[in-house]
């Protein structure tokens, strides 16, 4: 592979991440599930979550998201590892948000990612979700209408 062939993997990579936390914040659930290829997996140990094909990841992120009264993502670069039409890396996640019954939540996540070049562009092959910090205690702030 050569140099120019590897920056354009990685600004894609990046940009399929940042598709993730666009499509999650604007309630896109088709394009949410498109970013995965037909096997893909997103798995959230922490909530006992394991959806494995587009078709479980749209109808388990509507029905997740739909638990919050509002919620913010904040994704920020981490390690992008190319190995050919495949590839691993790590991205930082800052949440935090209010569901419906009151409770809050605030905490500080990674993604260990595996990513597939496809014929529509480079997909997630898996995203295993691990929280390494949560705050439970009332967000002071209110959602903007």
């Amino acid at each position: 592979m050569n140099d120019f062939q590897a920056i354009a993997d990685r600004v894609e990579i990046e940009a399929l991440r940042a598709e993730f936390t666009d499509a999650s914040m604007t309630h896109d659930w088709d394009r949410f599930a498109s970013l995965f290829t037909e096997d893909g997996a997103w798995r959230m140990p922490h909530i006992d979550v394991e959806l494995a094909s587009r078709e479980e990841i749209r109808a388990g992120v509507e029905r997740l998201r739909g638990m919050w009264a509002y919620f913010v993502q904040n994704a920020h670069p981490g390690t992008i590892q190319l190995d050919g039409d495949t590839a691993t890396g790590r991205a930082y996640i800052a949440e935090f948000g209010r569901f419906h019954d009151g409770r809050s939540n605030l905490n500080y996540s990674l993604y260990h990612d595996r990513y597939e070049r496809t014929p529509a562009g480079w997909r997630f092959a898996e995203r295993l979700y691990e929280v390494r910090y949560v705050d439970t205690s009332p967000l002071p702030g209110e959602a903007s209408k």
